[in-house]
């Protein structure tokens, strides 16, 4: 039995942040070196690995974005290995080198707590969208773990003059230096099966790239904010 499954074995450490297969992250952790996840997102641990929910310094942030449910991310501290995951979803493992991306709130698994980071309004859609849209925008220099529903497709918005128009329910992140704005189109065919008949669509114009997951997932996506 054991060889049946030493194929699955926890692999050597190479990185801070790794995929241990597409839909689980791996993060060395070591003292000093301080993570925020998602709430409820470990599944396993190996060494010695502290949890503090709804953290001080996170917990005005958070609070932001969320309602009702308290904050949805945890301080991790320690050293050890730490696996997190979230209902399956595929894992991206992004290495920031004093860059930025802003992520939707639901997409954002884990993050280096030295980072900074905090909730914003997606500009150019205050108008658009009434009260306008929110994301977490996360910069620095440090390493950050995204969600995607499936295998997402990542948009480079710098290779032609068009722009690139996303479903804001299949939207993961972005950078955040592109600029955005609400489009929506109407077409008779649309009103059969799930369509409305009114279609609303994120423009990207600009340097930078798009994140996209091949769902359309609208429990949490972009709330709009009373």
């Amino acid at each position: 039995m054991n060889q049946q499954l030493a194929g699955f074995a926890p692999t050597p450490v190479t990185a801070r942040m790794e995929n241990h297969g597409s839909t689980m992250l791996k993060v060395a952790m070591a003292t000093g070196q301080d993570l925020f996840a998602r709430t409820g997102s470990m599944v396993a641990y190996e060494g010695f690995i502290q949890y503090e929910p709804n953290p001080p310094a996170a917990r005005q942030i958070a609070s932001q974005w969320i309602t009702g449910e308290g904050a949805p991310v945890m301080k991790c501290s320690g050293d050890g290995l730490l696996y997190l995951a979230d209902y399956g979803a595929d894992v991206v493992v992004i290495n920031l080198d004093n860059d930025s991306i802003s992520v939707n709130g639901t997409n954002l698994l884990a993050f280096d707590a030295h980072l900074t980071w905090g909730v914003e309004k997606v500009k150019g859609l205050a108008k658009f969208a009434g009260q306008g849209l929110w994301n977490v925008v996360v910069q620095g220099t440090g390493w950050v773990a995204i969600t995607s529903r499936g295998t997402p497709i990542v948009v480079d918005c710098g290779r032609g003059e068009d722009e690139t128009y996303v479903d804001p329910d299949a939207l993961v992140a972005w950078s955040p230096n592109l600029k955005v704005k609400g489009k929506r189109s109407f077409k008779a065919g649309s009103l059969i099966g799930r369509g409305s008949g009114e279609a609303y669509q994120m423009a990207f114009s600009g340097q930078g790239i798009v994140v996209v997951q091949p769902s359309e997932d609208s429990t949490d996506r972009l709330r709009i904010r009373n």
